[in-house]
């Protein structure tokens, strides 16, 4: 049983005169906050917000780098060549790290939203786009992702951090994937269910595919999504159940 895990979750989607998501109770909850960079959601004024309260909290700030697509909110994949897409990483990455020094904390490490965050599961020149975006800008950056992807074999070939994550709030497959969103099982909503899965993921690498299978699942970081309807709920829910397993909440990064 691990001492310790990381709660991260997707913060800053917040967009001019649209607010996405109770960030600050979140802050007050997780130990990693992954923040939107201006391609799929956040603005300037958001990213600096985010940043400054995630730093007040004591909360490690992440980039959470996305394709170009702030109408499909980043969940439509895009065929981008990857010289292209390791570009636009890098700018994401400069904007959030300059506000965030401003803020008076850093960037740790990177996560990919989305779709691109499942395209690089199985698309191997785009995994590499990613990671070589990091290792150009800051190869003590940790990258976030999914176990047993192509991004995490391209990460580990390139000497990069590579911290696995698992999402509470999610249905998965048996393959160990993730449910689509426009599928039924997507989304879990009950905090208590959601908390005990949470545990067990965490105290024995398991969990329960959409179709009944028991598969494992390596983890070192557990996600609550910002935006998903009950968040701050599921999110001191699955703290609280933690921390009653002897399972502290701690920042990977």
């Amino acid at each position: 049983m691990p001492h310790s895990i990381d709660l991260n979750s997707d913060l800053g989607e917040s967009f001019g005169a649209w607010s996405m998501g109770d960030d600050a109770a979140l802050l007050r909850v997780v130990s990693s906050a992954n923040v939107a960079c201006g391609f799929h959601a956040g603005d300037a004024s958001t990213m600096l917000a985010t940043c400054r309260e995630a730093a007040a909290n004591g909360v490690t700030v992440g980039a959470h780098v996305s394709y170009r697509d702030l109408a499909g909110f980043g969940r439509r994949s895009m065929d981008v060549p990857p010289g292209e897409l390791r570009d636009e990483v890098l700018y994401q990455l400069a904007a959030l790290t300059g506000l965030a020094r401003v803020a008076g904390t850093a960037v740790r490490y990177v996560k990919p939203h989305g779709a691109l965050y499942n395209r690089i599961v199985h698309d191997e020149p785009q995994a590499n786009a990613v990671v070589d975006a990091v290792i150009a800008f800051d190869p003590s950056l940790a990258l976030l992702g999914l176990a047993g992807s192509a991004v995490e074999r391209s990460a580990e070939e390139a000497g990069l951090r590579f911290v696995r994550e698992a999402f509470v709030d999610r249905g998965y497959r048996a393959d160990g994937t993730l449910v689509p969103r426009t599928e039924p099982g997507a989304l879990l909503s009950d905090a208590d269910a959601i908390a005990a899965r949470a545990v067990r993921m965490a105290t024995h690498g398991r969990v329960t595919a959409v179709d009944g299978t028991e598969i494992a699942v390596q983890v070192d970081s557990l996600c609550v999504h910002g935006d998903t309807p009950g968040a701050v709920a599921m999110a001191q829910a699955v703290r609280d159940a933690l921390a009653a397993s002897g399972v502290s909440v701690e920042p990977f990064a």
